[in-house]
């Protein structure tokens, strides 16, 4: 079932009933946010779409009546407010945020410093916190809304060479999974969207991928082999961006909007192996892990 769409609505010369939402979306000026950005205007919304340069969103999306491009820096709190009321003041309302900007910091743990695994959940989980705490006042005086957090398929499940990322995407979804019974009574929704590979620029060197600071002899080999690997990935992925864009304009349609979106076949995949890991281990364990209560006297 579709719902009718928040915002204001008109009649086509077809007697279709075209109703307009308004889109926040963050990262948008490169990746999977220009296809969410391309694929929300084309359904004829609206859509504020933000990064760290306005000009680059502009340069990549195009001119637009519908679209307005702001400059962003989603660690700074203070920036997303600013956007929030940029957003505001232009379309009156703000329907639909995609937290869709975030980074790859890759390495195994022990050689990510410090100071990069702080970047991670600075990016990747205190950012869309940021974002969101900025637009949820908006959404609850409307008394409507929808919060879209990309994840990963690392948010799940746990790999190799992503610990500082699985563990900035655990928290988000986490926080997300939350989020939901704080903010379902003022009519607003949460979807977390797990994307497996898609063909992006999240493994673009020096762009969204950052390698680890520091060198342990025990990695040295695994690093350089795991690096050629994830580097030789880059523009093979299977997904397809606007294929995501445009599930998640129907999915923010809906009347009951998923709590989770599992995107694309690899994820699907690893999703289902991961539920069947968990089941097994609880029953593996079911008698001790059930006789844990007090003994009453």
């Amino acid at each position: 079932m579709m719902r009718r769409l928040n915002g204001p609505a008109s009649v086509s010369e077809e007697g279709i009933i075209v109703s307009n939402q308004v889109w926040f979306i963050t990262g948008s000026a490169r990746g999977m946010g220009v296809d969410l950005a391309n694929a929300a205007l084309a359904a004829g919304h609206s859509v504020v779409a933000t990064a760290r340069d306005a000009a680059k969103v502009a340069e990549a999306l195009g001119e637009h009546p519908n679209l307005l491009a702001l400059s962003l820096d989603i660690t700074d709190p203070a920036a997303s407010t600013a956007a929030a009321e940029a957003a505001v003041q232009r379309f009156g309302r703000v329907d639909v945020l995609v937290n869709n900007a975030g980074n790859f910091y890759a390495g195994y743990f022990e050689e990510i410093s410090d100071q990069q695994m702080r970047k991670q959940m600075e990016t990747n989980f205190f950012g869309p916190l940021n974002v969101t705490r900025a637009i949820l006042p908006v959404m609850r005086e409307q008394r409507s809304g929808h919060v879209i957090s990309i994840t990963s398929a690392a948010g799940i499940i746990g790999q190799e060479f992503c610990a500082a990322y699985a563990a900035s995407k655990f928290a988000l979804e986490g926080w997300m999974e939350s989020l939901q019974y704080d903010v379902a009574p003022y009519g607003i929704d949460t979807t977390i969207v797990e994307p497996g590979f898609f063909r992006t620029e999240l493994l673009v060197e020096g762009a969204s991928s950052i390698w680890p600071e520091l060198s342990i002899e025990d990695y040295a080999d695994r690093t350089i082999e795991t690096i050629a690997v994830w580097k030789s990935m880059n523009g093979q992925q299977g997904g397809d961006p606007a294929k995501l864009g445009a599930a998640l304009v129907t999915i923010a349609a809906l009347e009951k909007p998923p709590l989770r979106f599992v995107a694309g076949a690899d994820v699907v995949a690893g999703v289902e192996q991961k539920a069947r890991l968990l089941l097994e281990q609880v029953e593996a364990h079911r008698e001790m892990s059930s006789s844990m209560a007090i003994d009453e006297a």
